[in-house]
């Protein structure tokens, strides 16, 4: 008659031992190499403890109307500036010459947060005069919120230079975060929520571009104008201004934190138990052949149901 089988269910085995003998000895050595190799494994191969973290955001970013603009002829000494503090423009004097500005912002995907600055600048002209380079410096206030609080005053350095007099400048181009270190994942990074330029100091080097740059280089977290399609156009008309256009988007930046405590350690977590599991399977097959085979002295208890244990 075929037998077929109708349930099945696990035993236990049971080894007894002294507590001063070879298989308490045995069972103290296992644990360690099970439990102890695993933890250096993970340490020295590096990951162990996340050192750093990154997270997408959209900055919350506004433009303060504040600018500064410089224009050059083809001559050495020929320049015509402009700014909105106060202090520089007295310090032009016969250089100064105010354009018309208008900028607005605009948030596309009305999630209250602004995606980009649109911006017009008219710069008059007299016949005989002609712009051939120009700088513009933009400042912005920039947030993050998400997982790094951090609020800063942020520049766009906007700039071209041309071998031909110029009519018309355009460009469109991202304000991107520049980061040289780890922002911190408490409390709020205020550090650099100062003035890029003093407007309260009368002195030329103050407003000196180099001076600014030089500066603002130093700062660990800052913004910078990155574009790759300016449009240069010649041939000005007579009484016709020098026209400086260009969007300038805000996008999503990925942002790089140092993490928390309870952060770190829950990565260590997985990396341990990854290298655990294997280490227990190992180590439980060698424990049942040495104490099956009674490689060390132990005593075998009568087979038992384990839910009876």
């Amino acid at each position: 008659m075929v037998m077929y089988e109708v349930h099945r269910h696990p035993v236990l085995q049971k080894y007894r031992t002294h507590i001063c003998s070879k298989a308490t000895i045995f069972q103290f050595f296992v644990i360690w190499l099970t439990y102890l190799p695993p933890l250096i494994i993970a340490f020295v191969t590096y990951g162990f403890w996340m050192k750093e973290s990154s997270f997408r955001e959209q900055p919350n970013v506004q433009f303060k109307h504040q600018l500064l603009l410089v224009a050059q002829g083809n001559t050495p000494g020929s320049y015509l500036a402009y700014s909105t503090f106060l202090n520089f423009n007295q310090l032009l004097q016969q250089n100064l010459r105010i354009p018309l500005v208008k900028s607005w912002e605009e948030d596309t995907n009305y999630d209250g947060k602004y995606d980009s600055l649109n911006f017009d600048i008219r710069l008059p002209l007299k016949d005989a005069e002609s712009i051939y380079s120009v700088q513009v410096i933009m400042l912005f206030d920039y947030k993050l919120h998400k997982y790094v609080s951090l609020q800063m005053e942020g520049m766009a350095y906007i700039h071209y230079d041309s071998p031909i007099a110029g009519a018309e400048f355009r460009t469109v181009g991202e304000l991107k975060l520049r980061q040289t270190s780890l922002l911190p994942n408490k409390g709020k990074h205020s550090t650099y929520n100062t003035s890029i330029i003093d407007s309260s100091k009368t002195s030329v080097e103050t407003y000196d571009l180099f001076t600014i740059f030089s500066s603002y280089i130093k700062r660990n977290v800052s913004t910078e104008y990155v574009s790759k399609y300016p449009v240069w156009t010649g041939g000005r008309a007579s009484g016709q201004p020098f026209v400086i256009k260009g969007t300038i988007h805000y996008p999503e930046e990925m942002i790089f934190y140092r993490p928390g405590f309870w952060q770190m350690l829950k990565w260590a977590w997985v990396q341990y138990l990854s290298v655990l599991f294997i280490f227990l399977f190992v180590f439980d097959r060698v424990k049942r052949f040495i104490f099956e085979e009674q490689i060390v002295s132990t005593v075998p208890m009568q087979l038992e149901k384990e839910h009876q244990d």
